[in-house]
């Protein structure tokens, strides 16, 4: 299961490191407040993250001055943990949302931060290169109505297929060790 995780995501990732059409970074964006743990909330479904639960990515700042990505999730169907860890740099400067990653050698794709809480650092809104991808990443592994109404419409008006969404369980399964 690591193994189809890492694969898949390195596939879809590795498209191109460019911006969707129409969709922006944010701007002033802060690369310290933005490290540390994040859940997954909502997703496109996609074959690297298909049946996963407990989702979450964990960002640490390299040495190198990039960040260091750890993706994990729990699949109820092989009873384990499916971690997957890549790094991550700025296209262009680190006050732009716009960053570009990698989970295997030297192919790159597009990490969109297009909306989040300015303020608190809460949430935020992310995609890659094509609208096929779309995620809710949030602080708490629980979000208030306001803000997953907020996502919805917010890819509704992106184009983004919201019929195709699914929110993310994180009721911790009953044994929490990580296996590989």
């Amino acid at each position: 299961m690591k193994n189809l995780f890492i694969t898949s995501l390195v596939l879809i990732l590795t498209s191109c490191t460019g911006l969707p059409e129409n969709i922006q970074p944010v701007k002033n964006f802060d690369s310290q407040r933005y490290l540390g743990n994040w859940y997954e909330i909502a997703r496109l479904d996609h074959s690297f993250e298909r049946g996963l639960s407990n989702v979450t990515a964990n960002y640490t700042k390299k040495k190198d001055g990039g960040i260091r990505v750890i993706n994990k999730g729990f699949s109820t169907k092989e009873n384990a943990w499916s971690v997957a860890e890549g790094k991550a740099y700025f296209v262009d400067d680190d006050t732009t949302g716009h960053l570009k990653v990698s989970f295997f050698g030297p192919f790159y794709g597009s990490y969109v931060v297009f909306k989040m809480d300015e303020i608190n650092y809460e949430y935020a809104y992310v995609t890659s290169y094509k609208r096929d991808f779309l995620w809710l990443l949030s602080r708490t592994p629980e979000i208030s109505e306001t803000i997953k109404e907020d996502f919805l419409n917010t890819a509704k008006e992106n184009n983004f297929n919201v019929n195709e969404i699914i929110f993310v369980n994180h009721i911790p399964p009953p044994d929490l060790s990580i296996k590989e």
